[in-house]
């Protein structure tokens, strides 16, 4: 899960961030990206693709990550989402949360097969990343935990959609919950199944 970083490492760059994203495919909320810069030395936690830790293993890993790395963090908002689209939102949350690191990285390696548009540090899309570096498996950790907090906080404002539980992914459970109410402010309007 470090040969990227380590190829890059030895052609002198030394800060070296992973950069990934959370919450692409659901039908309401922000999408939220996440930068991290590795420190030396091993984790305790297991850090993989978020997907694959249990919620758990997940939050561990994330204390750990947010303990002893670099961590920025970036939302795009509902708005940003209805406006631009969601791939454009996307790149606007990967450059703030790379602009949100404590410290400039050196290099960027980017979950997915596209460049952050408008970044001005030098990076490599890395297709299914999450499985394959370690600095974006991090990332991702720290993108979906942050995301499921902003979700579980939507879900005591609109308790209708059960977001807490369905983080505003399109689950039988929550279209049925937007025929039945309508749309609320945090539903992307313009994806299918919502204001379609």
């Amino acid at each position: 899960m470090l040969s990227l970083e380590h190829a890059l490492q030895e052609k002198g760059l030394r800060k070296i961030a992973g950069v990934d994203e959370a919450g692409r495919g659901p039908l309401a909320g922000p999408v939220v990206a996440a930068a991290v810069i590795l420190s030396p030395g091993e984790f305790s936690a297991e850090i993989t693709d978020s997907k694959r830790l249990s919620p758990k293993k997940r939050l561990a890993a994330y204390e750990e990550i947010l303990s002893t790395c670099s961590v920025g963090v970036g939302i795009a908002s509902v708005e940003e989402i209805d406006r631009f689209n969601i791939l454009q939102a996307t790149f606007l949350a990967m450059l703030r949360a790379v602009e949100d690191l404590p410290e400039i990285p050196d290099f960027c390696l980017v979950d997915g097969p596209h460049p952050i548009r408008d970044l001005k540090i030098m990076q490599q899309p890395v297709v299914r990343g999450d499985g394959l570096s370690l600095s974006i498996a991090a990332a991702s950790i720290v993108a979906k935990v942050e995301r499921d907090r902003l979700m579980e906080d939507y879900d005591r404002l609109y308790p209708q959609y059960n977001f807490g539980r369905n983080k505003g992914y399109p689950t039988k459970e929550h279209r049925e919950a937007i025929r039945v109410n309508g749309y609320c402010p945090i539903h992307r309007r313009f994806f299918r199944g919502v204001g379609s």
